[in-house]
């Protein structure tokens, strides 16, 4: 793992991170367990890549720990994610502090247990002076529900009259997403071998580079975390542009 540390490149980190955490479920079959017990072992993992980003210096990590179609799953796997993610808060919530991690979540709250609103914000107010990592997870949440509630409240706002129709663009756009404070992900990591990036940050990972793996979640630590990074520094960021140009821009820099 050294050997993979030096070849990263500190000055040319992404600055947020987005990752897709499957396999929880494969993994456990694999292991002949039912799926919760994949979700426990995958809490490993988050600690471990929270752990690495913020040891690197990434500035924002974002989490698709709960979508909205992951309502649809069955009663007792969905009480369970939701009895493991108060858990783990609670018990993560000091170290988070200690770190300078500040947490965020973005999603459709209202649709969580109470239990679990009132454990987040508890944790979303211990954390909210501090200025390492942006840990962001995204709990209750799809992108196309982004978008549609996006729209809702531009609607809204034109209503009202407080925007005209002639001013909207993509900015407006963003000021209405839930990461309307956050920059776009410049690297999206999806694991345990699925090239799809199921309904997340449809819009913020537009210009994102995508690095899919293998490795299921529960197995995923900081040396998996590298070579993505690796791979991402490997890559021409062009945003529409020819190589050419980006060769001028970087010469002139």
């Amino acid at each position: 793992m050294p050997q993979l540390l030096e070849k990263i490149d500190k000055n040319s980190l992404p600055r947020h991170i987005a990752i897709i955490m499957d396999g929880n479920g494969r993994w456990a079959k694999e292991q002949g367990e039912d799926r919760l017990f994949g979700h426990y072992h995958g809490v490993e993992s988050v600690r471990n890549i929270v752990e690495g980003c913020a040891e690197l210096g990434v500035e924002y990590l974002t989490l698709y720990a709960f979508s909205t179609e992951n309502w649809d799953r069955p009663e007792y796997e969905v009480a369970g994610l939701m009895e493991l993610l108060v858990s783990t808060i609670r018990k993560e919530v000091e170290t988070l502090n200690k770190n300078k991690i500040r947490l965020h979540v973005i999603g459709d709250m209202s649709m969580l247990p109470d239990f679990a609103k009132k454990e987040l914000n508890e944790a979303l107010e211990i954390t909210k002076v501090n200025t390492g990592l942006n840990l962001v997870m995204a709990l209750s949440y799809s992108g196309r529900w982004e978008l549609a509630n996006a729209a809702k409240e531009i609607a809204k706002e034109v209503k009202e009259g407080k925007l005209r129709v002639e001013d909207i663009n993509q900015e407006t756009l963003q000021q209405f997403l839930c990461t309307a404070h956050y920059p776009d992900p410049e690297l999206m990591i999806r694991t345990s071998g699925e090239f799809r990036i199921s309904n997340f940050l449809l819009y913020q990972l537009a210009y994102a580079e995508l690095y899919f793996t293998n490795v299921r979640w529960p197995d995923f630590r900081k040396a998996n975390l590298y070579e993505a990074i690796i791979d991402f520094q490997g890559r021409e960021r062009r945003f529409g542009k020819t190589g050419e140009q980006i060769a001028e821009t970087n010469k002139a820099l």
